[in-house]
């Protein structure tokens, strides 16, 4: 048998042996479960007189872990309110060994270890035995020894681009004659791996340095809501780098029972936390609610932010109560931030529910003309709150990366759990519905037609009317570096009413998810009547007018019975009960128009108003000589009043500071029982308080006092919460100052 080369030794020498005698038979879902490792594992039996103290051995590991270190500096992780050490995978960072002795590259060998979770497997990535490299190369593990010194060395090591991101849990190991010896578990060298956009070999790269900051960095955002016509925003604040939130987001992937080796996979993450983020079958973080009752709870207006909420759930284990899509939204991004994944909320005006995936939505009135209630299940959302999450699709054709529709509001089951996406935009927007995941249901929110049929008493149906322009009217996000809205609606859907748009219909019926509508008999082409009407903008508790217009385009005389419905809605299109009933007649002379106007008096919705202040109207017209029907809806979001708030004197780090929130009873009855919540990341800790009572048409006045912690631009939200009024906010941006130590 030959003798060994000198490269075999040096081979044998760089290829750490592997964690002997262990199988990972049971599932690995926990990133906070740990086996031990034996700090001496023997191959021989160590002869007599033979001390394993005379090999070389670890007296010290140091992380480098501060705020100031070069390690979070360049990992863009400097941010995150915590003690360890947090990295970025596919990018090098620092640590350094003090031995008891000068390392001795000639006799010594040691490697660095990386185990995440229990049974630690090399061929399944939860254990990463660390090799000696002369030069560190992209995509693999490696470390380099870059400093030495006395008994100390430094190393630089990288990370693969495609490793689990978690808490790993750090061991150097020195192989000696006669077994390995290794360092006894530290917390303290306990490393945080996260995804890396800034790495141009992992799934979620980003190349634009803006987007960066934005979609990654900034921990606050503005969520859109309020209806095509009266577009509202409050800002949300993400607190992705607050103490804690860290390890509650891993929580999240221990909750959802993620094995530790699809960890690295942007594409499982987000879809596992589309599931986790509402608790409807998982028992999740957030516990949603619709009914306006929020008992034992927080009412989903009343939150200011991701940060209580992610705590609770941490530390209690049990959902959060309650929510609705913009606070789903809101939490989800914190955590696609948090770990690293870039992500935006985005909110989609009119924004269809298709409850039974034909791609379009059905509205079905009787002969008469008034909808009938019981055959119209489909709905039409206000608004709709989703994420964005930007990855790679290896899984997907060449084309569809880039951002991904996850969205953790609990609307529809896919694969047995109520969650949706990632589904590609570029495949929505080009009607590519057949790609995983949940691209129809995506489709349809944004890009369904909605058909008016008249239910006929022999049970066959008449499409009266297709208006394909109402859904998805506007799609819009927050704009990089500022408060203002980004119109994204292009990024969804070609321009309404162009060849393009109607292809990429035409292409998702094609995929095979649409029923044929059997007893349909087509819409009459072209139409004698117009109709349409308009709601006049108003303030909560004031009278408004609903104005109706009629334009006969032919020579004919016409009569028409007009029947108006006014309903109380949830922001989901979902009906509460009706509140306005009013019939009349009309007389259209030829090629003329005509208006009529409907008072809608305060008292007739007050009493019944729900949250977000939201009435939707539908009108229909039945012609008396055709029996032709017009049908048109429409939303109306009353005005709310706001809270303002005030910061008198000087901001500067670490002075008091004196924040005044006011808020003035606009309505004719007096408030009972108020919640008002004050947040400011880097200024204070989120702060309720509770008043009893505020008269009508007085003020309150709540004063409170912090210390700011960061310099710069910084915002304060607040938010007022009671049975009678709630959606009631105030912010305020202010400049806090860092003063020299004199």
């Amino acid at each position: 048998m030959s003798e060994p080369t000198q490269a075999d030794k040096e081979k044998k020498k760089t290829i750490p042996p592997s964690l002997s005698g262990r199988r990972a038979l049971p599932p690995n879902v926990s990133n906070a479960e740990e086996d031990e490792v034996p700090v001496m594992e023997m191959t021989s039996l160590v002869p007599r007189g033979v001390n394993l103290k005379d090999f070389l051995e670890v007296k010290e590991v140091h992380m480098f872990k501060s705020d100031q270190d070069v390690n979070k500096q360049q990992h863009h992780t400097d941010k995150y309110y915590h003690p360890k050490l947090i990295v970025r995978r596919g990018q090098p960072f620092l640590i350094q060994i003090d031995f008891n002795r000068p390392y001795n590259p000639e006799k010594d060998q040691f490697w660095v270890e990386y185990l995440i979770g229990r049974y630690p497997q090399q061929n399944k990535g939860t254990y990463i035995p660390i090799p000696l490299v002369e030069e560190l190369q992209s995509g693999t593990w490696g470390a380099k020894i870059t400093w030495k010194e006395d008994s100390s060395i430094r190393l630089s090591i990288m990370s693969a681009p495609t490793c689990i991101v978690g808490k790993f849990r750090l061991y150097v190991a020195v192989l000696t004659p006669y077994g390995i010896l290794r360092t006894k578990r530290n917390p303290e060298t306990d490393t945080y791996i996260l995804f890396n956009p800034w790495c141009p070999e992992d799934s979620v790269f980003l190349d634009d340095e803006k987007e960066r900051e934005e979609y990654v960095l900034n921990d606050l955002g503005v969520v859109f809501h309020g209806d095509i016509n009266n577009i509202k925003s409050r800002s949300w604040n993400y607190g992705q780098f607050e103490e804690g939130i860290l390890d509650a987001c891993l929580h999240l992937m221990d909750r959802a029972k993620l094995d530790l080796s699809g960890r690295g996979n942007p594409v499982k993450i987000s879809r596992i936390g589309s599931a986790v983020i509402n608790a409807k079958d998982d028992e999740g973080v957030v516990a949603g609610s619709w009914d306006n009752i929020y008992a034992y709870g927080v009412a989903p207006s009343a939150w200011t932010g991701s940060v209580d909420i992610l705590l609770e759930y941490h530390s209690s284990g049990m959902p959060v109560r309650y929510g609705q899509c913009w606070v789903f939204a809101g939490v989800f991004n914190t955590f696609l931030r948090c770990i690293g994944i870039p992500g935006r909320i985005v909110t989609n005006y009119s924004s269809a529910h298709d409850n039974d995936a034909n791609l379009q939505l059905d509205v079905f009135v009787d002969e008469e003309g008034k909808v009938d209630s019981k055959l119209t299940k489909d709905s039409i959302w206000n608004y709709h709150c989703w994420n964005e999450a930007w990855m790679t699709r290896p899984d997907l054709p060449v084309g569809f990366g880039g951002w991904q529709v996850v969205d953790s509001t609990p609307q529809e089951n896919s694969d047995g759990m109520y969650r949706c996406g990632p589904a590609s935009v570029q495949a929505i927007k080009h009607g590519h519905v057949c790609f995983q995941f949940d691209a129809p249901f995506v489709f349809a929110e944004v890009n369904s037609d909605v058909v008016y049929s008249k239910a006929m008493k022999d049970g066959s149906r008449v499409i009266e009317h297709i208006d394909k322009t109402h859904i998805g009217k506007l799609i819009l996000t927050k704009e990089i570096g500022s408060d203002r809205t980004k119109d994204i609606t292009e990024q969804y859907k070609f321009q309404e009413g162009t060849e393009e748009e109607r292809l990429a219909l035409e292409t998702a019926l094609m995929y095979g998810v649409k029923k044929q509508a059997t007893q349909d008999t087509m819409e009459p082409a072209g139409t004698d009547v117009d109709m349409d009407f308009q709601v006049e903008t108003a303030t909560l508790g004031s009278d408004f007018k609903v104005t109706v217009t009629f334009r006969n385009n032919s020579r004919n005389r016409y009569t028409a019975i007009v029947y108006l419905s006014g309903n109380i809605v949830f922001y989901t299109g979902v009906t509460k009960n009706e509140f306005k009933k009013h019939t009349f007649d009309m007389t259209l002379e030829p090629l003329a128009s005509k208006i009529s106007e409907v008072l809608i008096k305060s008292g007739e919705y007050m009493s019944q108003l729900l949250e977000q202040a939201s009435l939707h109207f539908f009108v229909t017209a039945r012609l008396n000589e055709t029996k032709k029907i017009l049908a048109k809806q429409k939303t109306s979001v009353l005005q709310i009043p706001k809270l303002h708030i005030k910061v008198p004197g000087e901001k500067v780090v670490g002075k008091e500071m004196s924040v005044i929130i006011e808020f003035t009873n606009p309505l004719n009855q007096k408030l009972v029982n108020v919640s008002v919540r004050l947040d400011g990341p880097g200024l204070l800790r989120t702060t309720t308080k509770m008043f009893r009572e505020i008269p009508k048409n007085s003020t309150l006045t709540w004063e409170e006092k912090c210390f700011p912690r960061q310099a710069g631009v910084r915002k304060l939200i607040a938010s007022l919460n009671c049975d009678a009024l709630r959606h009631v906010y105030g912010e305020l941006d202010l400049e806090v100052e860092r003063r020299p130590l004199v």
